[in-house]
This record gives structure tokens, C-alpha cells and sequence, in this order.
């Protein structure tokens, strides 16, 4: 009753304004009268539009939103870090002594440690992978060189070593221009943006990613997935015939 009495008001203003004479309009503002013809046209802000997806087969679609799945779990941890990382040289810009701006950077990384350690945890070897990408596309840099540059070459070589045990690399570059997983990361990241289901960050790393992700027309590739889900279903298959 009361959104109809609310649009019962709404309109008795309207047709009771109306007989008032229209004042000229102000062509400096963002929008254009034309009274003659009876039309409006009102400059609207810039949308995004990409191509259809386009599959290779039903089946491609469950690896496609799986893979999605993925990049929105490690992307908001490469937007921290790239907060974080601003944050940390913006202090030391401020600090003069060397001696401190070292003990600042480990009371930084003692925290980041304590924050991140256990949610980090949680990532596949998969998300792992995409978020070193996403550091890169996010910071501007790899992890590796950030590494480097807030502690030493010598701690970021320790730590990449450590990384390839599991099969990931520091020096992760993010290449959508080139990379198939990297186009797709980028697919994801451009639909999500327009779709509101994501935090927007500008990137450091410069690029045209929305001319990347138009040029590839939306065509889905994601053989390398089924490629690798194949031999984890062959290797799962042995080890219950052995058992």
C-alpha cells in the first residue's frame, strides 16, 4: 500500500510540473536536449563488452569454471599484496636510517607471516601458481624481484628454491598476450570485473588487457587442464589396482 501510494504521489507531481516552461538547456553539461523531435540522449559511462564464450565441447565448461573458481580465490591475495607492498614503500621512503628500515621490514614480514601463513596454506599447487601470475600483474613485479628488493637476493633465492619443491617459481611472469592459462586468467578477471563479483585493482603491470581478452574472440582452451586431470585419473586408477 505504500509503494502504491508513493507512485500515486510521484505521478500527480509529474503531470502537475508539466504545464511549467521548460527552461533551456545547459549544453555544457554531460547530456543533450532536443525538444523538436522529442528525444533524449544522455551520455552514458563507458561499458565493456567481450565475446561469447565459445567451447569446444560441453565438457569444457566444467573446466572453465573450475579454473574461475581458482582465480577468484588467489586473486584478492595478489590485490593485498600489492596494498601491502605500497604501504611497506611508502613507510620506508620515510625512514632514513638503513639499520631501521631492515628491522621495519621484518616487523612487516614477522606480521604478513602471522596474517597470510594459514589462509595460504589452504591454496592448491594450481592457485599457488596463479597467484605468483597475479603478484606480477597486480605489483608490477614477480615475487622474486620483490623479494629481493625488500629483503635480499640471497632470501628471494632461498624462497624461490623452496617454491620449486612444489613445482611453482617465484620468477612466475604473467604473459596473457602469449600464455594460454594466462589469456584465460585474464578472461576470468575482465567478465568478473563487468559482472561486479570482484574487487577492481589497476594493475602495475601495464597491458591492454581488454583488447587481449576481445582478440581472442572467446575461444576457450583448456586441454592443458584435461590433460592434466587425465593423468591424476591414471595414476588413481593404479593405486586402487594395487591396492
Amino acid at each position: 500500500m505504500k509503494k502504491l501510494l508513493y507512485i500515486y504521489i510521484v505521478l500527480f507531481t509529474i503531470a502537475t510540473q508539466a504545464q511549467i516552461k521548460d527552461s533551456l538547456p545547459n549544453f555544457n553539461d554531460e547530456y543533450f536536449l532536443i525538444k523538436e523531435g522529442d528525444s533524449l540522449m544522455i551520455q552514458l559511462n563507458e561499458v565493456t563488452v567481450l565475446p561469447k564464450l565459445k567451447y569446444k565441447e560441453k565438457k569444457d565448461i566444467l573446466y572453465y569454471y573450475w579454473l574461475r573458481k581458482k582465480v577468484f580465490k588467489a586473486y584478492p591475495y595478489a590485490v593485498l599484496a600489492s596494498k601491502r607492498i605500497d604501504s611497506v614503500n611508502a613507510r620506508l621512503d620515510r625512514i632514513q636510517s638503513k639499520r631501521k628500515k631492515r628491522e621495519y621490514v621484518k616487523r612487516v614480514q614477522k606480521y604478513l607471516e602471522e596474517e597470510m601463513t594459514a589462509p595460504l596454506k589452504k591454496l592448491t599447487r594450481t592457485e599457488g601458481r596463479i597467484l605468483l601470475k597475479l603478484i606480477h600483474r597486480q605489483t608490477g613485479r614477480t615475487a622474486f624481484d620483490n623479494v629481493k628488493e625488500l629483503r635480499s637476493g640471497w632470501k628471494a633465492f632461498w624462497y624461490n628454491t623452496t617454491a620449486n619443491v612444489f613445482k611453482l617459481s617465484l620468477k612466475s611472469e604473467y604473459k596473457p598476450e602469449t600464455e594460454n592459462e594466462d589469456y584465460l586468467i585474464e578472461d576470468i578477471l575482465q567478465r568478473g570485473y563487468i559482472e561486479d563479483v570482484i574487487e577492481y585493482q589497476a594493475p602495475k603491470l601495464d597491458k591492454d588487457y581488454t583488447n587481449i581478452v576481445s582478440s581472442g574472440r572467446g575461444y576457450v582452451d583448456v586441454s592443458e587442464y584435461k590433460a592434466m586431470f587425465a593423468k591424476i585419473r591414471k595414476k588413481r586408477k593404479r593405486k586402487q589396482k594395487k591396492n
